[in-house]
């Protein structure tokens, strides 16, 4: 077998491979073949270093189209007053923004990793290379979210003020409180940056909340989780901040910025514009029923008072069946695919095998799931966890499941979700 046969083997096994399992990693998702087509395009052998219309390269001219319609399209989605479309990942995004709002030694306020923090907010990635201080909200627990009285308080004792306040998170179950922290992020003279990137999808599909009309700042996000595109990212603000956010991309942290999946990104806004709220619905719907199915099943599942989630994520602590690590092992074992997570709980030593594990369902909803799948995955994960089959009795139970479900919906014309297209 030669180098070139093996990769493709490896391709080939690796389409196979999801085709026939439950994908639930909260961060990923599918494209349709309308936004691979364009992964193929010339635009993927290109540069275009600057902004539109003013490039430090020649035979950008389609480029500046295309980018300036990406522009528009942000901006009309998402109801904002200027939209950055360079940034080629959703840390990419926030360390632009760092770049472009603090200067190293200043603090500011994220949530940490066991809060449900993205590790770019915090001292050990993006804001800790950026040299910044960064201070933890307090978080409520129970309600799984930010303590708004408390954080009050600990930003009044604190003698250097936070330059900015980051909201949004990688565990991520109900709307933050953007208005309550804005108004405290005024009074010392701050700025408010939302993480949109789990939520994205949610958002363009009015289902979520709407960060910016709620007082945030700026926004940043991936564009491959609940919002169903490429790999790469957007940044959106205010119009004040436009030229320092922009100044923080290029030449920040971005060069050349994948024209390629650029163009992709296009083509899921239009599906998004067209098809975003019934797919933000549904993946809430989704969301709810698998937790409750869950919880029904004896699991805890966090914030059952709540109900559960307002997100695609569900969150369980599964430390009495050994833990997160030990849980999702079993389940990728049957081609049950989730991650584990550390839970508010946590000490971060335990990384390795924390308590939790996390489920996302915007993959599976893409596929045309709805509330009744969502009872049997729950069955499946239960039957997993108790061994009340054998593995390869529940991976041909999970193989003939999802064997229904493998085209991707909600999108202009429904196509293959995991088969390796053959281009020549």
């Amino acid at each position: 077998m030669t180098m070139l046969d093996r990769l493709f083997e490896i391709t080939n096994k690796h389409h196979e491979f999801f085709k026939y399992s439950i994908p639930l990693i909260a961060s990923e998702n599918v494209t349709s073949y309308l936004v691979r087509r364009f992964y193929t395009s010339d635009f993927g052998h290109r540069y275009a270093e600057g902004k539109v219309g003013k490039r430090y390269y020649q035979g950008c001219a389609f480029i500046d189209e295309l980018e300036a319609l990406a522009i528009d399209l942000t901006k009309k989605l998402f109801e904002v007053e200027h939209a950055n479309v360079q940034p080629i990942s959703g840390t990419i995004a926030n360390m632009a923004v760092f770049f472009a709002l603090t200067n190293p030694g200043d603090t500011i306020m994220s949530l940490s990793v066991p809060h449900g923090g993205h590790i770019s907010h915090d001292r050990f990635s993006a804001a800790g290379l950026r040299g910044l201080n960064v201070k933890y909200y307090a978080f409520d627990n129970e309600n799984f979210n930010i303590d708004v009285d408390a954080t009050k308080r600990k930003v009044e004792k604190l003698e250097v003020k936070p330059k900015v306040f980051v909201l949004g998170a990688s565990l991520f179950l109900f709307p933050h409180p953007v208005e309550e922290i804005s108004e405290i992020a005024r009074d010392v003279g701050a700025k408010v940056v939302y993480d949109a990137s789990h939520v994205l999808g949610l958002i363009a599909g009015k289902q979520f909340q709407d960060p910016i009309r709620e007082g945030a700042d700026v926004v940043t996000a991936s564009t491959h989780k609940t919002f169903p595109g490429p790999q790469r990212a957007v940044i959106m603000c205010k119009k004040e901040l436009a030229k320092t956010i922009d100044k923080g991309v290029f030449p920040g942290v971005v060069s050349n910025h994948h024209i390629h999946s650029l163009a992709g990104y296009v083509a899921t806004c239009l599906e998004m514009m067209e098809f975003g709220e019934a797919y933000a619905k549904q993946i809430v719907k989704n969301a709810k029923r698998l937790a409750e199915s869950l919880y029904n099943l004896g699991y805890d599942v966090l914030c059952p008072d709540l109900g559960f989630t307002e997100s695609h994520q569900v969150v369980v602590d599964v430390s009495k069946f050994g833990g997160g690590d030990k849980i999702a092992r079993m389940l990728e074992d049957v081609g049950i695919i989730l991650n584990k997570n550390l839970l508010p709980w946590d000490d971060v030593k335990n990384a390795d095998n924390p308590s939790g594990i996390r489920i996302g369902v915007q993959e599976v909803t893409r596929l045309g799931m709805k509330e009744e799948e969502m009872d049997t995955i729950a069955e499946l994960i239960d039957t997993t966890i108790k061994e009340k089959k054998s593995k390869d009795e529940i991976r041909k139970m999970v193989r003939e499941f999802k064997s229904n479900y493998t085209t991707v919906k909600y999108t202009f014309e429904e196509c293959p979700a995991y088969d390796f297209p053959e281009l020549c």
